[in-house]
């Protein structure tokens, strides 16, 4: 492994995000916050430093499997380390531990925050929040892998440790293609959310947060209340609306928007997805019901929009769903471990998995009662390769024994047990607002300094499907 690749690629990375440093300059000249230099300044030494490394360092004709891993993970880290320079600087966010925590939640679409009053920060800065968001919402390598054919050497080990889920469908036959064609369909969506959204009577800067935060699945909103502050039920229906796209693969949208819409009922994980959907949302709607709730629009609406929020890992928040009977909480808190789709930009397991799951689990019954049966795990009318439901039993055995070394890691610090389960399910899961100290209403400003990186590091560890981080703490990797 050559060290040397690995810094070429990050230089070219570090190119773009000087770019996108300059996208809160309108905003700043506008509200006149002064902080312009800031953000000139961080991108005009990151774009001397990128120049240097390019000079200094020979293009790569290839990039290694483990190259590509490396690469992958220093770039979230460094696009974290590189994106707090703003929130400190600006003394927004004066501490490294708490403004590193907030970026990283941004890069990985978490959304959990350590801020107790998001509306007294500058607009260019709020704005940089949640454009950390929606850079992380698509992928940063997706990104580089689209605009820069240059990055194309090697763009398929880099877009193979970064892309979500546990199928990485092509719908180009070059990476480069399939990267753009995805982007092309993120900007389409951040676009239409936009405008809709600034029918319904929101600012340009309002309407570009939330969209971005939406579409991310990330969750930043400008305001303290989140999208409660925001009671127009058009609005909430619109935001419910691309939550629910921004939760199922995009794969499946570009191929809608050429025509072929459907493909979303033949695909498995999506009507898995929905019927996961409808089925949580009816039995919250009843548990609330026959607890005393009136039966209302405004019911439905909200429990609704808290099931697509919490299941695509948005975490945007309408109620405090705290208040609401303890059934409810515990299926949001089973839908934190579900996430959104194979491909999309949601979080957490994956539903594809837990579908595989599911029919492995049904296979074995079946095993009981005929022994020597044979019995493939099948998605749709495809069967399923033994070393895939491997992995994937693999990686759900995975997660659940990195959020049990969390808990632990987080009660030894004297966390109390259900702010723990809440505080890991909601960083590990890329989801935000948890349960109990961490809910809805409340942040993670009160948690010690050592528990902020533990839980900075299952951010990165979810974002990035577990195995491409942990893979570097393995000696072999490094020999």
């Amino acid at each position: 492994m050559k060290v040397s690749n690995v810094l070429y690629v990050l230089s070219r990375l570090w190119l773009i995000l000087s770019v996108c440093l300059l996208l809160p300059l309108p905003f700043s000249f506008y509200y006149g916050d002064g902080l312009h230099y800031i953000y000139i300044f961080t991108a005009a030494g990151l774009s001397i430093i990128s120049a240097i490394f390019n000079r200094l360092i020979n293009r790569p004709s290839e990039l290694s499997t483990k190259e590509g891993f490396l690469t992958v993970s220093l770039s979230w880290i460094s696009f974290s380390i590189i994106g707090s320079i703003p929130f400190i600087a600006s003394s927004s966010i004066p501490s490294i531990t708490d403004a590193f925590f907030e970026t990283i939640s941004g890069f990985t679409t978490t959304g959990a925050t350590i801020l107790t009053d998001i509306e007294m920060l500058p607009k260019s800065i709020l704005f940089w929040r949640n454009i950390t968001q929606w850079l992380g919402g698509m992928g940063v390598i997706a990104l580089a892998v689209a605009i820069l054919p240059l990055l194309g050497v090697g763009g398929f080990q880099l877009f193979k440790a970064e892309a979500p889920g546990p199928t990485k469908d092509k719908i180009s036959p070059r990476i480069s293609e399939t990267a753009k064609l995805l982007w092309f369909v993120y900007l389409l969506f951040t676009v239409l959310q936009t405008i809709l959204l600034m029918l319904g009577g929101l600012s340009l800067f309002e309407a570009l947060c939330i969209t971005f935060g939406t579409l991310a699945t990330g969750g930043y909103a400008p305001v303290n209340a989140s999208i409660a502050a925001y009671p127009s039920p058009y609005i909430q229906y619109v935001i419910i609306f691309f939550m629910l796209l921004a939760g199922i693969n995009f794969n499946l949208h570009y191929r809608a928007l050429r025509g072929s819409l459907g493909n979303y009922f033949k695909n498995p994980e999506f009507r898995f997805f929905i019927a996961v959907i409808l089925l949580s949302t009816l039995i919250i709607i009843f548990v609330r019901v026959i607890n005393g709730t009136e039966l209302s629009e405004d019911l439905f609406r909200g429990s609704l929009f808290q099931t697509i929020s919490i299941i695509t890992t948005t975490g945007f928040i309408t109620e405090d769903y705290e208040l609401w009977p303890f059934a409810t909480q515990f299926i949001l808190l089973l839908l934190m471990f579900i996430g959104g789709c194979a491909s999309s930009t949601g979080g957490s397991i994956k539903n594809i998995r837990i579908y595989v799951l599911f029919k492995f689990l049904g296979n074995q019954l079946k095993r009981l009662f005929y022994p020597r049966g044979v019995f493939p795990v099948k998605v749709g009318d495809k069967a399923v390769s033994d070393d895939i439901v491997s992995s994937i039993v693999a990686f759900i055995a995975l997660y659940m024994l990195l959020f049990v070394a969390g808990v632990l890691v987080l009660t030894f610090l004297g966390i109390n047990i259900d702010t723990s389960i809440g505080a890991v399910a909601a960083t590990l899961g890329n989801i935000g607002p948890g349960i109990g100290d961490v809910g809805p209403v409340d942040n993670f400003a009160h948690m010690p300094k050592i528990a902020k990186w533990v839980l900075s590091f299952l951010m990165l560890a979810g974002r990035l499907e577990i195995f491409t981080v942990l893979v570097l703490f393995s000696p072999r990797f490094w020999k």
